[in-house]
């Protein structure tokens, strides 16, 4: 392998990460509410949601040009595909929804506070 083409994989793969990590913290800063997980989470949702969006985009493209991340359409599917990955983290972390009848402390709080500001 040349040493030139793994610096360009090398410079892809850091322009990649950079842009993943403001992606990541610009669709949660976006999301309301609590949430799952900590940087590298953010940084792993908002890679693959810009890749996923950039992808997504084009497919969909009639044009030949390869759509890049840093552009303004890869920064909008970028920011539109990390916030799709943090819902369905949050769906499947259990985040927003509890199955069955087994209830979370926070949830166990919440109603004897509810009851105690009801009853009085």
């Amino acid at each position: 392998m040349d040493l030139t083409h793994l610096s360009e994989y090398a410079n892809l793969a850091l322009t990649w990460i950079g842009f993943g990590t403001v992606v990541g913290l610009i669709a949660k800063s976006l999301m309301p509410g609590r949430d799952p997980g900590g940087a590298i989470a953010t940084v792993l949702m908002g890679i693959a949601g810009t890749m996923i969006g950039c992808a997504i985009l084009q497919y969909f493209s009639t044009s030949v040009e390869l759509v890049k991340p840093v552009s303004v359409e890869g920064f909008a599917v970028g920011i539109g595909g990390a916030i799709v990955m943090l819902v369905l983290y949050k769906v499947l972390a259990g985040h927003w929804f509890v199955e069955g009848e087994q209830t979370t402390r926070r949830a166990r709080r919440r109603r004897q506070r509810y009851r105690r500001v009801v009853d009085d």
